[in-house]
């Protein structure tokens, strides 16, 4: 690499991280100022008592997800892409997979200038298709409401995340079937003990079994890495 293009590069992404922390502060406060403004104008405010219990509840299960998917996202996305990810939302479903195909598909490898363009493109990409759909389906909502709320579909509607994720699952599994085996064997050992022996729901846990299973998946990809196995 000539020096001026490592001078670009690295101009370049100290504009990524400027832009990125400036519109995630106004995007923040933004979020914040709605629903003060809606107290403020109907003089609705809760008791700091109801609020605090509250948000401590939220927060005992939204931080730990949080800082599980900032350490799981963030080395698949790239800088650019992780700014417009969890600005835009809908990472699990949209964003990732989206990003993993794209940069799959470009034949360049992720955590490279390659890759973070290529995240950062398909992250926009799919973020602009998805407000055009949401616009699709705000005015088209009411004319498909008998048929969107049919008991014949609701079954597709309530295995939508599945399907998406187990189509893109498959993908890789055929790739890397040896990388798959130690992670879907864990994931399936801990479904059954926290469904069937503790009796709770998955969702309730998902925060602290993302880092789990992502050092699992690390650890045993290296050890079979080191054993020559891969």
């Amino acid at each position: 690499m000539k020096i001026t293009d490592k001078y670009a590069n690295e101009n370049f992404n100290d504009y990524i991280h400027k832009m990125g922390r400036i519109i995630l502060s106004c995007t923040l406060i933004i979020i914040l100022l709605v629903p003060t403004l809606i107290c403020l104008k109907f003089d609705i405010f809760p008791p700091l008592k109801n609020f605090f219990n509250g948000f401590i509840q939220v927060a005992m299960v939204y931080i730990p997800l949080c800082i599980a998917e900032f350490l799981t996202f963030v080395p698949m996305l790239g800088s650019g892409a992780s700014y417009l990810a969890f600005i835009t939302g809908n990472l699990t479903n949209l964003k990732i997979p989206c990003a993993s195909m794209a940069v799959e598909n470009a034949g360049v490898e992720p955590n490279t200038d390659e890759g973070d363009v290529i995240s950062m493109l398909s992250v926009a990409s799919s973020s602009i298709v998805t407000i055009l759909i949401i616009i699709v389906g705000m005015v088209a909502l009411v004319p498909l409401k008998p048929i969107l709320s049919s008991e014949v579909l609701k079954p597709a509607f309530d295995n939508i995340l599945p399907a998406l994720f187990g189509a893109l699952g498959a993908y890789w599994f055929v790739k890397q079937w040896k990388l798959a085996i130690v992670p879907v064997v864990t994931s399936i050992i801990f479904a059954v003990i926290i469904i069937n022996i503790l009796k709770m729901e998955i969702g309730s846990l998902q925060g602290v079994l993302i880092p789990i299973l992502g050092i699992i998946s690390v650890l045993s990809a290296r050890i079979m890495y080191n054993k020559g196995k891969l």
